[in-house]
């Protein structure tokens, strides 16, 4: 039974890790797409979303810490350095801000699709709520994003 909990407690583990890596690659993209939008309101939106995104982040780490992880190291993704790289190509390039909103949801796509597959996997209850909790926000700023893209549309 012992090992079967183990087994258990590393998948959690690799879960969360995974979704503390698309994590810091949004807390680095809204951050960085933030520093680019010409609308102030966007900018700010922006600003603050990189910061959810690092809260979402640390509640995901004191779960590992909890769970006797003793140092969570993640730099983020290689295709989310990339992903940002293009979008300020795209910035530099002139594509303004319908641009950057593009690339900021091709993003959220991806944090959607992490927070999808880390709540298919069998989780322990209160992981489970918390990480519900954050999807519930990522899908809302998503759909903001997309929402503001598309109304900047020429």
């Amino acid at each position: 039974m012992a090992e079967a909990t183990a087994t258990k407690n590393e998948k959690t583990e690799q879960v969360l890790l995974e979704v503390i890596e698309v994590l810091q690659d949004g807390q680095k993209g809204f951050a960085e797409i933030g520093e680019h939008l010409k609308d102030d309101q966007l900018k700010k939106y922006f600003l603050a979303e990189s910061l959810k995104r690092a809260s979402f982040r640390g509640d995901l780490e004191n779960v590992l810490h909890r769970e006797g992880v003793a140092d969570v190291k993640q730099g983020g993704s290689a295709s989310g350095a990339l992903h940002r790289t293009w979008a300020e190509l795209k910035s530099k390039l002139g594509g303004g801000d319908h641009a950057l909103l593009e690339s900021a949801e091709q993003g959220e796509d991806e944090a959607k699709k992490k927070y999808k597959e880390a709540l298919d996997q069998e989780l322990p209850l209160p992981v489970r709520e918390l990480l519900s909790t954050q999807q519930a926000h990522i899908l809302t700023s998503h759909d903001y994003v997309k929402r503001h893209r598309d109304a900047l549309k020429s």
